[in-house]
């Protein structure tokens, strides 16, 4: 809080002390105490140090896992992760008939197919596919139990028509099925499967956290190394900034764009699925990932954690919720 603020707020208190006697002794210690508590609170925010660190450049959803990104100017952000309408990021998943998730690395032709919604509609579309709508609600339809990794979760089955679009675009033998995560199912806790994340973080499909940060000149880094060079969609990241250096992003513990609060958990290792090419759905196995194990390494102390994941972009938890937009300026919170 600002000095004047502060200062008002003092003068205030003092003058409530002045007219109000007898009110001041009935509250006695009590109100002091409050008063004390809040001038303390209000003495730590402005203990806070900001430092501008770059600009938010782009803002992509992940409707569907392992799905094309949505690129979106405004995106409300929440503790759950991005959200704008009906587009939350990772909350419908491609499973087998017996609810083990589908991704791009088993799938990697998944990375092109496009989830939207419109109208209370979702909107499903790939290559060589007919375009297929269906109801954002089905409130009849089947509950699914489905795995994420090593974690139970929920899901609303989205109808036997999603299941036969998908199932003709990937091609195979398998069925799949398309499950949609609902606000009143039960989250799953990243901290099962990452012990740093706090106790108290739930997500719903995504791999560990609900925000995930890469920074443009990263990326040039990275395909600075390279023979052909690689976008930002390939790291499939929801908060995309510019105007800072290659991995300065790795330094900020806690930052505030906007309104929006955000806690850097820990680093994004990677693995085999940035070797599928986001334009063509082709999965190479080999790069950018052996370029990125060749330079971007843990420290030894660290090996326990992320074990030969090379670390590219940087996982964060929502400490407070609010807008964030394509433009806003990205500030470093120190203390």
């Amino acid at each position: 809080m600002e000095l004047k603020e502060l200062k008002e707020l003092k003068e205030a208190a003092i003058n409530a002390l002045i007219h109000h006697k007898k009110a001041a002794l009935l509250v006695g210690g009590a109100g002091l105490a409050a008063l004390g508590l809040g001038l303390g609170y209000k003495y730590l925010r402005k203990s806070e140090k900001v430092v501008r660190v770059g600009v938010v450049s782009q803002l992509l959803l992940h409707p569907l896992k392992s799905g094309r990104a949505v690129s979106v100017a405004r995106a409300e952000c929440h503790n759950l992760g991005l959200r704008l309408g009906e587009l939350q990021d990772r909350h419908w998943l491609v499973v087998t008939e017996d609810g083990q998730m589908v991704t791009g690395r088993q799938e990697p032709r998944l990375v092109l197919v496009s989830l939207t919604c419109e109208g209370g509609q979702v909107c499903l579309n790939g290559p060589n596919m007919e375009e297929l709508r269906f109801p954002f609600r089905q409130p009849d339809n089947p509950v699914t139990d489905c795995r994420v990794f090593s974690s139970d979760i929920q899901g609303r089955d989205c109808g036997d028509e999603a299941s036969r679009w998908l199932t003709r675009y990937l091609g195979g033998e398998k069925t799949f099925r398309l499950v949609h995560f609902e606000h009143t199912m039960k989250a799953r806790k990243p901290v099962e499967k990452e012990p740093l994340f706090p106790q108290s973080e739930q997500v719903a499909y995504p791999d560990i956290g609900p925000v995930m940060l890469l920074s443009e000149s990263s990326v040039k880094d990275l395909s600075n190394k390279l023979d052909k060079a690689v976008t930002v969609e390939r790291f499939r990241p929801n908060i995309v900034i510019s105007d800072c250096e290659a991995f300065a992003e790795d330094s900020w513990e806690e930052i505030q764009i906007g309104g929006v609060r955000l806690q850097r958990v820990m680093s994004c290792g990677r693995c085999v699925f940035t070797t599928v090419d986001p334009e063509t759905g082709i999965i190479s196995r080999k790069e950018p990932l052996d370029t990125l194990k060749s330079y971007r390494q843990c420290q030894p102390s660290e090996k326990h954690i992320y074990k030969s994941a090379p670390l590219f972009g940087q996982l964060h938890v929502v400490k407070k919720t609010g807008i964030l937009q394509v433009g806003d300026v990205v500030y470093k919170i120190s203390r």
